[in-house]
């Protein structure tokens, strides 16, 4: 024997990834634009359908009749479980998009070992678009024409890096509204394209950076393990590679320390500016 460890062989999770995205969509399409939908407010003052609660409950009845043993973290209805082998569940990402008839939500599964995502799903049923990634199995995408792999982009420099920064709020909530100003002046070019389709483009090499902040595990999960197999880059803004920050950096890897060098001169000139403002 030679004694070389193999590394895990996710086909099978990345299977049942698949179908537990066909599980939700067969929710959430049918109630896209329905005229019946019941809306309520969760106590952070988002939004939450009928629809977002029969996704997540029939994800997780499938994950509960096939990996008993695995546990579940899931935006409408909690943790339950073991942590070591985790399924991260956002039934609707976007759901003020699902509101309002623009079709830019989906559903985001992901399968983390330790705190780690590792297989990624992501389903927009009303694009007709799917993103799938597993280690060792690539990253894909299909569309009603075909499955091909998908690829980060090459960009190599910040001046010529196409971002998308997701919400100026969220920047200016976190008190970094400056840097993100001086980030648009910097870049190629700056959008907000918003949820977790940023992360998809990020994935195809259409853009080359997302940037947001106040995101929890199930807003990220799904999306970082496709742009990682994709050849990207994830993590928090301080560089720490964490699913329980409270910001995520995602890049195609080349531009991700140009970026992090960027924002840390700049929150150090943001820290020193308010300390002049306070001695004054």
């Amino acid at each position: 024997m030679s004694g070389t460890l193999q590394s895990p062989d996710f086909t099978a999770d990345l299977e049942l990834a698949l179908r537990l995205a066909d599980a939700a969509d067969a929710q959430t399409l049918p109630r896209f634009e329905a005229g019946d939908l019941t809306v309520s407010l969760k106590p952070d003052r988002s939004h939450v359908t009928d629809a977002d609660l029969a996704a997540e409950r029939s994800v997780r009845e499938l994950l509960r009749a096939e990996r008993p043993d695995d546990g579940i973290l899931g935006e409408e209805y909690g943790t339950e479980g073991d942590t070591h082998r985790q399924w991260i569940i956002d039934p609707i990402d976007g759901t003020a998009n699902f509101l309002r008839g623009v079709p830019l939500w989906g559903t985001m599964i992901s399968l983390a070992i330790d705190g780690v995502a590792r297989v990624g799903v992501v389903s927009m049923p009303a694009l007709g678009r799917r993103w799938w990634a597993a280690p060792g199995l690539g990253a894909w995408t299909s569309d009603a024409r075909a499955s091909r792999p998908i690829r980060v982009s090459s960009v190599d420099t910040l001046d010529e890096a196409s971002v998308s920064f997701q919400s100026i709020a969220q920047w200016d909530d976190a008190g970094h509204l400056d840097a993100l100003v001086a980030l648009s002046r910097r870049v190629w070019r700056d959008r907000a394209y918003g949820d977790v389709y940023a992360y998809m483009l990020l994935a195809e090499g259409r853009i080359d950076m997302v940037a947001e902040f106040d995101v929890k595990e199930y807003d990220i999960a799904a999306a970082f393990a496709i742009v990682a197999e994709a050849g990207g880059r994830t993590t928090a803004f301080d560089g720490a590679a964490t699913l329980d920050s409270r910001s995520a950096l995602a890049t195609n890897g080349v531009i991700h320390d140009a970026f992090l060098a960027f924002f840390d001169g700049r929150a150090d000139a943001s820290a020193g500016d308010a300390a002049a403002g306070r001695d004054g």
